[in-house]
């Protein structure tokens, strides 16, 4: 799911923004950018977003700024890359015929030869400030994933409304089926020449059972209800759904495989043709839900 929020927090001389942006994605990623100064909170930080968000591509980006003195500075040297330095310039130097020395003025501008270490000091001490800028940041995502998530879930419920409209129609089909078989069966032995069977004719009779038990989708109709019924209690539930979804989209799909292959009524296969459809787009829409 989508979102975008950002936090702050100022205190003790310097100021921690964090903003937090989301895409979707099936499983959780965390892409984390943090100063140098704040490596050592990475794992605190990843288990504070973790809490809150299960699913989706997360993008952080920390920042850090400090007032003026508000915390040591120390300069260190790099003697061998400014020598390293001095010694290729005069190389180059030779090299192009250009006269002139090496000055010190010239060594303290190249990047690496003198190297700024800011301290924080005590990293517990700055964690409350990381902490409360990411717990502002996720409130601001999670509103706006709660949004694009109550019309997730309106869609969803009309993608279970079809199919379930769908499946009533099934049902109310299937019964019809087993009589149609037995009149073709007496239809294709009269055109056969061999006399119209009674009713009751025990051959007749066996056939028609045993296409019944070949064909019967009671169970099938029975577990896509119940699946329809899960859709509706993870829409009331308040924890991640997202892949308990997932699972149930598969489950509503093998039904409706077998459902296919049972159904020997032109009205039932059009009917899990638009069972099928809806569901393919009911999965599509399930990969974006938390």
């Amino acid at each position: 799911m989508t979102g975008y929020g950002r936090g702050e927090c100022a205190r003790d001389g310097f100021k921690v923004t964090v903003e937090i942006a989301s895409v979707n994605r099936k499983q959780s990623e965390i892409s984390l950018a943090l100063p140098r100064e704040l490596e050592s909170l990475e794992t605190r930080l990843r288990d504070t977003i973790n809490e809150r968000v299960a699913r989706g591509r997360l993008t952080v980006k920390v920042a850090l700024q400090a007032a003026d003195g508000a915390w040591p500075a120390h300069v260190r040297l790099n003697l061998r890359l400014a020598k390293a330095y001095a010694r290729e310039l005069k190389r180059l130097a030779r090299e192009l015929q250009l006269t002139g020395p090496v000055t010190l003025d010239l060594l303290v501008r190249v990047p690496g030869v003198f190297q700024l270490q800011d301290q924080l000091g005590d990293m517990d001490l700055v964690w409350p400030a990381l902490q409360k800028a990411a717990s502002q940041g996720l409130d601001a995502l999670v509103r706006m994933r709660e949004r694009e998530g109550a019309h997730l879930a309106g869609d969803l419920r009309q993608r279970i409304d079809v199919m379930r409209k769908a499946v009533a129609r099934v049902r109310k089909q299937a019964p019809r089926v087993q009589e149609r078989y037995r009149e073709q069966l007496r239809e294709r032995i009269r055109d056969a020449g061999l006399g119209a069977p009674a009713p009751d004719d025990e051959r007749l009779v066996k056939e028609v059972v045993y296409f019944a038990d070949r064909s019967d989708i009671t169970e099938e109709l029975t577990r896509l209800q119940s699946h329809f019924q899960q859709f509706e209690d993870c829409l009331k539930s308040k924890e991640p759904v997202g892949r308990t979804l997932d699972f149930l989209a598969q489950e509503i799909n093998r039904e409706v495989n077998t459902l296919g292959s049972k159904a020997n009524d032109s009205l039932i296969s059009r009917e899990v043709v638009t069972l099928k459809a809806e569901l393919e787009r009911f999965r599509e829409q399930v990969q974006n839900v938390e």
